[in-house]
């Protein structure tokens, strides 16, 4: 098999699992309500790894751990703007998800919305890999599935 034709056959594969098949628990959903409302990194340092735990555990994969860096994010500027920042990241088979706590540019804490839709994204990479066996992207299915895990955990009541 070619380069293409694995990226063609992993892009759609990707794009035709649009849910996550587990069930999701009274304490994940617990989790995710403390964390919208977290401001304080040791807070969401503790309930951010007992968010991923949960989800692990409900998903039967292996746990991740979360390092949240008090550095401001990375970005990349053109023509004196911000052209593109990187909120967080999970590398495949990595024992963590890494989140920059500060904006870019001004250094303030990040929003806990903001926050939790990057452990989030970050953990769908973590599912994708352990889960599925896909070299995650963003495709359209990764994005159905990130936002199946946020309505389940009740993300968009809040």
């Amino acid at each position: 098999m070619t380069m293409w034709q694995f990226m063609k056959t992993n892009y759609e594969k990707s794009n035709s699992i649009a849910k996550i098949k587990i069930p999701i628990s009274l304490e994940a959903r617990r989790l995710t309500s403390l964390l919208l409302k977290s401001k304080i990194e040791e807070e969401r340092q503790t309930l951010g790894d007992e968010l991923l735990d949960e989800l692990a555990d409900l998903a039967q994969i292996d746990i991740v751990n979360l390092k949240i860096s008090e550095t401001k994010q990375y970005h990349k500027k053109r023509n004196g703007k911000v052209a593109m920042k990187q909120y967080g990241y999970y590398k495949p088979g990595s024992k963590y998800i890494y989140i920059s706590n500060r904006t870019a540019i001004r250094g303030q804490i990040l929003a806990p919305r903001t926050f939790l839709d990057t452990l989030l994204h970050e953990w769908t990479h973590h599912y994708d890999h352990q889960k599925l066996g896909l070299n995650s992207i963003h495709s359209a299915g990764f994005y159905a599935r990130l936002k199946d895990i946020k309505e389940k955990l009740g993300y968009f009541a809040y």
